[in-house]
């Protein structure tokens, strides 16, 4: 007798594709700020020839990224996430161009808790992240009543009792 595992379907909140952009814009906008001192510093100090090629190559490079860091990936990203938890398994699902499917068994699950960064705050999303004895796996944005409500969820069907308790 086989019983079908469904594939997960609850999506995470539209808000982190913002919250992905902004962070993108931030994480390039440091590597640009990076080269532009070096760009500085190869015509202050006249360095050799090909490390101005080498700094183009990479300033190409870098704005390619960002475009796509940017503009495309967060929307891919969120596009194709997926979550679902029942009594016996946790199910995530990522990945556009390698689809990543994850069944975490109920039973496995040691710990589970909620985080905020300041860029999650400023939307008022949380990331869960659910631990097993070999691995971590993560939520990374839902509003704080969802997030909430599937950490207990998550503890009462694996038996994790918070700390404190």
């Amino acid at each position: 007798m086989s019983t079908e595992i469904s594939n997960p379907n609850r999506r995470l909140a539209k808000e982190v594709v913002r919250v992905w952009t902004i962070n993108a814009i931030i994480g390039n906008s440091i590597g640009i700020l990076v080269l532009g001192i070096l760009f500085y510093l190869d015509d202050r100090f006249t360095w050799w020839g090909w490390v101005r090629w080498l700094l183009m190559i990479a300033l190409i490079i870098t704005i390619v990224m960002t475009m796509w860091d940017v503009f495309i990936h967060p929307k891919l990203k969120y596009k194709y996430w997926r979550y679902e938890i029942d009594e016996e398994y946790l199910k995530l699902r990522h990945g556009a161009i390698n689809e990543e499917h994850q069944l975490v068994p109920m039973s496995k699950i040691q710990a589970v808790a909620t985080s905020q960064g300041p860029l999650l705050r400023r939307y008022q999303l949380y990331a869960l992240s659910i631990e097993t004895m070999g691995s971590s796996h993560m939520i990374p944005a839902l509003p704080k009543e969802e997030a909430f409500q599937l950490r207990n969820e998550i503890a009462r069907y694996a038996k994790v009792k918070e700390e404190g308790e």
